[in-house]
């Protein structure tokens, strides 16, 4: 158009209020734009917690070849967001400049656990049990139950005790139900320590308070549980989903332990299906199995 009113491009530009740059280059997206952008929405509806970073990790799971680049350009794009909360921790220094700290080196090295507490829709409060293998990031189990006592800290230890073997060493805080003299008794008999953190310094059990804030987070914030028996059979699901399938950013954004699929030699390939498998409230089959 300017060749023919013989004008310059930059003052035909200038009347519709385009930039320049509009008439060199044609935008051109590529042929998935639209079904990867509606695949990445879907994903964030259906986990409202998860970043950009672990949506490509599910993507990529369900047979997707794309890059955290790409679906950080289609997310920031689409207005997806999730709050960063990241409070001051502190940390207990020794005067040589070492931090106080037990690490884990291996599987079963050291063990943690911690209660956490909600409420049904009644306003009755319940309890859960968490405990977790710090090496691995696996929750090994969830218990919740309306009260729960050091003799049910002594009967889901070992039974874990009894599949899993007896861990090096066991971290808590300095509850009364996990510093009670029969707690402390038993676990010395079977040959596993003790190492509770210090008065006031969650920060000490990091990893199960982490898991704590994600089970927090991503479900019981957002879940409506009408009964005791509800809640086990959810709250059960939802740690099956964190240990198979939800990528965990400290292990490569892959799951903490993964499920593995044995198939039979004749048995044919073409029934695999390439879906991640999802969370959520179960169905009535698969409510049979707890009931």
């Amino acid at each position: 158009m300017g060749a023919e009113l013989d004008l310059s491009e930059r003052r035909v530009c200038r009347v519709p209020g385009q930039h320049r740059s509009t008439q060199r280059k044609i935008s051109a997206f590529p042929d998935d734009e639209a079904a990867l952008t509606a695949d990445i929405i879907a994903l964030a509806l259906q986990y409202g917690r998860y970043g950009y970073r672990r949506i490509t990790a599910l993507l990529r799971d369900a047979g997707r070849l794309v890059n955290n680049k790409r679906v950080e350009r289609i997310w920031r794009r689409e207005g997806l967001k999730v709050p960063q909360k990241q409070p001051k921790r502190g940390r207990l220094w020794l005067n040589d400049g070492s931090c106080i700290r037990l690490r884990p080196e291996n599987p079963n090295h050291v063990w943690s656990y911690d209660f956490v507490e909600d409420h049904t829709h009644d306003g009755r409060k319940f309890r859960m049990l968490n405990i977790m293998d710090e090496f691995t990031r696996e929750c090994l189990a969830i218990r919740v139950n309306r009260k729960l006592k050091a003799v049910d800290v002594i009967d889901m230890l070992s039974d874990l005790f009894i599949l899993r073997g007896v861990p090096g060493h066991i971290r808590s805080d300095n509850g009364s139900k996990f510093v009670a003299k029969a707690v402390r008794e038993w676990i010395a008999a079977v040959g596993a320590k003790t190492a509770y953190i210090e008065p006031g310094s969650p920060w000490e059990n990091g990893y199960c308070e982490s898991f704590n804030s994600k089970l927090q987070d991503e479900l019981l914030k957002g879940e409506i549980f009408y009964t005791l028996k509800e809640a086990q059979i959810v709250i059960e699901c939802w740690r099956r989903h964190y240990n198979t399938v939800r990528p965990h950013s400290s292990l490569g954004y892959r799951p903490p332990a993964p499920e593995v699929v044995l198939w039979r030699h004749n048995q044919s390939c073409t029934n695999i299906d390439p879906r991640p498998p999802q969370w959520g409230r179960p169905s009535r089959s698969s409510c049979r199995q707890y009931s």
